[in-house]
């Protein structure tokens, strides 16, 4: 990259290299071309207004990027399924979500990226739930001027890797089982239906199939496959999680013939959940603390359920660390360390 001063006319395809302001006294004052400024032609007759007849500006020279061409293929090698750009400006650009679903990044790469000289790439938690439109990632390069090698380099890494995407949901059909005899027999009002009916609006579920069973091991099994008999392909059984003799939920969900991930969760809210498969049916096994709680548990994996994935043991295991809930007293989630 080299400085060279010509005539205005010549500067088409040169960078500005240092900010060219104007002056409209009583109303404006600011830089109106910034530094490394790509000169087009629209851009002659405002420079001459400006009085700008000669210019000094910057000749990019073999094997270099202008940064914004550089922000792009950073971009561009970073990007997955299910994102839009927007920029580049100054280098930057922004990756927003073409559809509401689960965030993923491959973290280990992203901190290869970032261990790179003159690289930044910055992105949302991996496994939360975004909107359409909603801004997932923010890259760009630090200098004007970058060495094409540098892009390469970034470009090989990324190569057949989604670094960062946004999985679309897939369609659900919840089952619901609520036990309990108290419930099952009307001695108390269910409190699970109503925050599970608000859950599968949000995620723009099927309602659920409700069925209402007491503490019935053989009852609560025949049902989960029964659910699953009639195409229904999320089994949440709430209630009877606990270690108490009369909890029978967690011995119902092995005798339905449903594999066991992981009993029991270092997350509070939520830490006497249950995973399980059944072929590749996930059934849940949900506490009470869903009905007490706006966050829990359920809020962290469920989007990932939905995305498709299959949520392993040691997933659930290293949630520990981010999974306490601050119990704020206006819930914020997830725009908060709850699961992170």
């Amino acid at each position: 990259m080299k400085k060279i001063y010509l005539d205005t006319e010549k500067a088409i395809g040169h960078l500005i290299c240092h900010d060219i302001t104007k002056i409209e006294p009583g109303s404006f004052k600011g830089p109106l071309f910034k530094r490394g400024h790509l000169i087009c032609a629209e851009d002659l007759p405002v420079l001459l207004d400006l009085g700008k007849k000669r210019i000094y500006a910057l000749e990019l020279e073999a094997g270099e990027l202008h940064e914004d061409e550089a922000g792009l293929r950073l971009a561009h090698a970073v990007s997955g399924s299910g994102l839009e750009m927007e920029g580049p400006a100054e280098s930057r650009v922004n990756l927003k979500a073409a559809t509401r679903g689960l965030l993923t990044i491959d973290v280990a790469v992203l901190n290869k990226l970032n261990e790179m000289e003159d690289v930044i790439v910055s992105t949302l938690h991996s496994g939360v739930h975004v909107e359409k439109g909603e801004r997932v990632a923010g890259v760009k390069v630090v200098p004007l001027v970058v060495p094409a090698v540098l892009l390469e380099q970034v470009e090989q890494l990324c190569l057949n890797r989604q670094v960062i995407a946004v999985k679309s949901y897939r369609r659900i059909k919840p089952g619901l089982i609520i036990t309990g005899r108290e419930v099952a027999e009307g001695r108390i009002k269910d409190g699970f239906l109503p925050v599970l009916n608000e859950k599968a609006q949000f995620y723009e579920m099927d309602p659920p199939v409700v069925r209402y069973i007491g503490d019935d091991e053989q009852a609560i099994a025949g049902s989960i496959v029964e659910q699953i008999n009639q195409g229904l392909n999320l089994i949440i059984v709430t209630g009877g999680m606990s270690v108490d003799p009369d909890d029978l939920t967690p011995a119902a969900i092995k005798l339905s013939g449903a594999e066991l991930v992981k009993y029991g969760a270092p997350i509070l809210p939520g830490a006497m959940f249950l995973l399980a498969y059944r072929g590749e049916i996930p059934v849940i096994g949900l506490p009470a603390c869903a009905m007490y709680y706006r966050t829990t548990i359920l809020d962290l994996l469920l989007p990932r359920i939905l995305a498709g994935e299959r949520v392993t043991a040691r997933e659930i295991s290293i949630l520990g660390h981010g999974g306490l809930c601050r119990a704020c007293i206006k819930c914020v989630f997830p725009h908060c360390s709850f699961g992170k």
